[in-house]
């Protein structure tokens, strides 16, 4: 290769089919930062050495691979070979390069992304203080577990085909209100009902957070840089489980953090930890009020104006950045897609706002309806069939054994506590006064005669066929303390927490309780066990050397690859949960189970952003990822009910649906060669 002069990137390149109209630019309007240099003067360092210039190299690529794909498009389709919208858009998002403008938008939305993991573990790292000061039957604990989990899956359906209606940017930030809305109004929430209602939406708010996210990013991001950097984006995932964790494992167990006013206002510490669970939320849609839209969800609207103007700005924010701010940036024309949608403009004369507002939403609804249907269509039908069962199959088994294994540390632990408990047989006890904490233990029929109970706990206490006569109850705390037929006689009970339902098949004769202490015990050593944050803190930094390896290989071995072979290895490692005897290790095999299987997430959201179309392809992903929330509301369902029962099903469940899925993914087209659509 013969010696050439540096040429600058005003002029057009051959193979830039969009390029060569622009009209050349006069001297007058040459850009100040190039004023003064005369490119005849400048040459590249690497011209005496036959060296071509990195531009000439990347546009020889480019104009390789646009050529190679107007050959297939020809021969396949026998269209003519002029450049598509898509062809040309990947070409002119590779001329903008890729820097600063893509790191900040890397952030604003990992953080969004870094909110959708933080409301997965809100819930049940405050449940058991919740339940306590909101007096929670295991029913409503159930509920108020799933609840969150529906909020998303019915969001992930609305905020996906809104955004391809929409747009990516409008959806997100709506989204992210709502969430963030909610769950500070959930945190002040002293009643049940209100603070379901609450979680409810803000889950709600937040299922618009994956679907969205991926697709708004993807689309500022080259062939050659879009799998590796949608696998980095997935890392803001594992930092929200880390940051829940951390600040429930900081925050909970602070009793002092808290405050009250008066008796029907309570705010514990565990309202604080959902507090500050908000703030990825409320910081992703601060940076997203600085964000533009996806030029090409404009381009697939026909806003070609407003496209031209994004893409303008990314290009002269990374190459100004670069300190090469002289680049210009060539582009003057580019393609709009073709409009399938019926758009009705409404006069502002024609009926009252509520009719106008009325037959837009009824127009959006429709379009977004079809956009689903869509999916279904002969040239979409298998792929989508065949993520569908992906998508389900992982989230069966990820989100199952998420539950399972700190359930199955709980029970351990249950068992350790229950094999030390005491037992008493016939005791009695005259005029004695109890004035130390009673814990794990049993009495059976035994005579308590004149006796006094003052300012003491009561920690897993059950009294059996005991009789009570005469005694006197004062300033007691209770957790998981019952009386069970027992007989209680010219007794009082004086500003304790031991309410009817504490008392089975027991009969009170002449008994008297007297100011009963409102609300439900928080014991915040026994209620927070730090073994329980300790267990999701190292199953979410777990993934990080997955995460790290499928960002590195995401490229190089393909997509396909990465799901089947981390999918595969995923169900071998479910076999190591028959050896759980410990807490230890249960605690190991998680970490290894997440590490492994981090990747086959990474592969999927990856080739989920390139299977479909710019048109449909949040719907897709909306539709998708609200399939996962089901998958994750019957499989947690399903496992917690084996705790304690038997290991068998659970690991069996998980080994054969992730053997499905990693088969099936191995039968997807790969599309790290492939032009998004």
């Amino acid at each position: 290769i013969g010696p050439f002069q540096y040429q600058d990137c005003n002029r057009a390149i051959d193979g830039y089919g969009y390029q060569g109209d622009y009209p050349p630019q006069e001297e007058d309007a040459a850009s100040d930062a190039t004023e003064g240099h005369d490119e005849d003067d400048e040459m590249y360092e690497g011209e005496y050495q036959g060296i071509p210039h990195p531009d000439e190299i990347k546009a020889a690529q480019r104009a390789a691979r646009a050529a190679a794909r107007a050959k297939a498009r020809v021969e396949a389709e026998g269209l003519d070979e002029e450049e598509t919208l898509a062809e040309q858009y990947e070409n002119i998002i590779e001329d903008c390069g890729h820097g600063r403008f893509q790191w900040t938008l890397f952030v604003v939305t990992g953080l969004a992304l870094m909110a959708d993991g933080v409301e997965c573990f809100v819930v049940g790292f405050a449940l058991p203080s919740a339940e306590k000061d909101m007096c929670l039957s295991n029913a409503n604990k159930g509920m108020l577990g799933l609840i969150v989990y529906v909020g998303m899956m019915v969001g992930a359906f609305v905020w996906g085909g809104l955004a391809d209606k929409l747009g990516r940017r409008k959806s997100l930030i709506t989204a992210l209100a709502i969430n963030s809305i909610f769950a500070f109004l959930s945190s002040f929430a002293q009643g049940y009902g209100f603070f379901l209602f609450f979680r409810l939406l803000s889950g709600f708010g937040i299922g618009g957070s994956v679907p969205v996210v991926y697709s708004y990013f993807a689309e500022f991001l080259s062939m050659d840089k879009r799998g590796e950097h949608l696998s980095w984006l997935c890392m803001f995932w594992m930092m929200g489980g880390i940051y829940a964790s951390f600040t429930a494992w900081g925050i909970i167990p602070h009793y002092g953090w808290g405050f009250s006013m008066g008796s029907e206002f309570q705010f514990h510490s565990w309202r604080v930890f959902v507090l500050v669970c908000a703030l990825p939320a409320i910081a992703s849609l601060i940076g997203l009020m600085f964000m533009p839209e996806s030029p090409r969800f404009l381009l697939e609207n026909a806003k070609h104006d407003e496209a031209w103007m994004i893409l303008k700005q990314v290009h002269d924010t990374n190459w100004r950045a670069k300190g090469e701010p002289e680049r210009v940036f060539t582009v003057s024309q580019i393609k709009t897609a073709v409009q399938d949608d019926e758009f009705i403009e409404i006069q502002s004369a024609t009926g009252t706002a509520f009719q106008r507002w009325m037959v837009r939403t009824m127009t959006l609804v429709k379009q977004v309806m079809q956009n689903i249907f869509a999916l279904l269509s002969p040239d979409l039908r298998l792929s989508s069939l065949f993520m569908a069962i992906i998508w389900f199959t992982m989230a069966f088994s990820y989100y199952g054994l998420s539950v399972w294994f700190p359930d199955m540390i709980k029970y351990l632990q249950y068992e350790e506590y229950e094999s030390k408990v005491k037992v008493f047989h016939r005791e009695r006890v005259e005029h004695f006064t109890f004035n130390f904490t009673l814990a794990n233990q049993v009495h059976k029929e035994g005579e308590y005669i004149n006796d006094k109970f003052t300012n003491i706990e009561l920690k897993s206490v059950k009294f059996e066929d005991s009789m009570f006569e005469d005694c006197y109850f004062e300033d007691i705390k209770s957790t998981n303390t019952f009386f069970e037929n027992c007989t209680i006689k010219s007794t009082v009970f004086y500003n304790t927490d031991l309410w009817e339902e504490k008392f089975i098949d027991c009969k009170l004769e002449n008994t008297t309780f007297l100011h009963p202490k409102k609300g439900c015990h928080i014991n915040f050593q026994e209620e927070n066990d730090i073994v329980i944050y300790l267990v999701s803190f190292l199953g979410s930094l777990a993934v990080l050397p997955g995460n790290i390896i499928s960002a590195l290989f995401m490229d190089k071995i393909g997509r396909i690859n990465i799901i089947g072979g981390s999918m595969l290895i995923s169900a071998g490692c479910t076999f190591f949960l028959f050896m759980s005897f410990s807490q230890a290790a249960i605690i190991a095999w998680q970490c290894l189970f997440c590490g492994v299987s981090v990747a086959a997430w990474n592969g999927i959201e990856v080739i989920t952003v390139e299977l479909y179309p710019s048109s449909k392809r949040a719907t897709a992903f909306g539709v998708l990822n609200g399939l996962c929330k089901l998958a994750a509301i019957l499989s947690s369902s399903i496992f917690s009910a084996f705790v304690g029962i038997t290991k068998v099903v659970p690991i069996l469940m998980s080994f054969s649906a992730l053997v499905c899925g990693g088969l099936l993914a191995l039968k997807l087209p790969e599309t790290r060669e492939k032009v998004l659509q």
